[in-house]
């Protein structure tokens, strides 16, 4: 094994570890975002903690973490090549990966974001579905719902179960082939292209104000550091984006909810029923999700628990 091959191994471990970690912290906020971002008409949550109050309420300390098996099973390869990507990327256009080239960074980022939706579309489609299930089964304990055609589930029996991350990835594999899976792609890449171009540059640059000369590297405390600030710059600044996503990716509505044909369809029915401040649902239950996250995986990543790890199979 070379060493070439030894540093990309290692960022894979780091990126794989950082994202365990992270998600198993944050996952109810980033519930309750979601739940936040779907809720239009009359509002079931008046916030984030409300959100989690009642959610915990009706489905236990467990519910809040609806979901969470997928995220966990595919958030390690996401992270894994997000991070290890940004740096491939860094390394291929400024020689060491180590200058200060902000237009090269933020291509850096441009193509991290392009490499991870590859596992983030289908990993996203399946979370939604199963994270928003609580909330669309309060809303249906009035009238009978009409099953929607575009439902993941069949049968008028299929309202009282609660859904699996297999369960729908066959139902979307049977009816709608791959492209179920990934429907909402596009949404995803306007989404995730915007944030790594504003993450990566802006960690970059804040955790090299802390970079020790001795050591080489900055500390545990300030990566941890730069990663929440930059997480939470970007994850506001791209929210409206989010939104329309989960709303594209969400595939069973309440009653009165509307389905929508695309991200102009999306934006613009946000636009005129719920005015602009629709394009922030969740903003803080996002920055809250991935400051956290990202100060998480940059402090894994930079502590370097993936060379050790290899180290011991020398």
């Amino acid at each position: 094994m070379t060493h070439q091959d030894l540093s990309i191994t290692a960022k894979l471990i780091n990126g794989g570890v950082a994202g365990l970690v992270g998600v198993t912290c944050v996952f109810p906020v980033d519930l309750a975002k979601t739940r936040l971002q779907n809720q239009h008409g009359k509002a079931m949550y008046k916030g984030m903690i409300d959100c989690l109050m009642k959610t915990a309420r009706a489905d236990g300390f467990f519910g809040m973490y609806r979901g969470a098996a997928v995220n966990l099973t595919l958030v390690t390869p996401e992270k894994a090549i997000k991070l290890a990507a940004n740096d491939f990327f860094r390394q291929l256009l400024m020689e060491d990966g180590m200058q200060r080239n902000l237009k090269m960074e933020m291509l850096a980022g441009c193509g991290a974001g392009m490499c991870q939706v590859v596992v983030t579309c289908p990993m996203e489609m399946l979370k939604i579905q199963l994270q928003d299930a609580g909330r669309l089964a309060a809303h249906h304990q009035g009238p009978a719902s009409v099953p929607s055609s575009r439902s993941y589930t069949t049968g008028p029996a299929s309202t009282h179960k609660r859904p699996s991350a297999a369960l729908i990835a066959w139902e979307l594999l049977r009816t709608q082939g791959l492209a179920g899976l990934y429907r909402g792609l596009g949404a995803t890449l306007l989404r995730d292209i915007p944030f790594s171009v504003i993450y990566f540059p802006l960690f970059a640059n804040l955790n090299n104000l802390g970079i020790d000369e001795l050591a080489g590297k900055a500390s545990f405390a300030h990566s941890f550091t730069s990663g929440c600030v930059a997480g939470s710059v970007a994850a506001v600044a791209v929210t409206p984006l989010d939104v329309l996503k989960t709303r594209i990716q969400t595939l069973k509505k309440g009653l009165g909810e509307d389905t929508y044909s695309g991200i102009t369809d999306c934006a613009r029915k946000l636009w005129s029923q719920e005015g602009p401040s629709a394009f922030l649902k969740g903003a803080g239950c996002r920055a809250l999700v991935i400051a956290p996250l990202f100060g998480i995986a940059q402090g894994v990543y930079f502590i370097g628990i993936g060379e050790r790890v290899l180290k011991l199979f020398e």
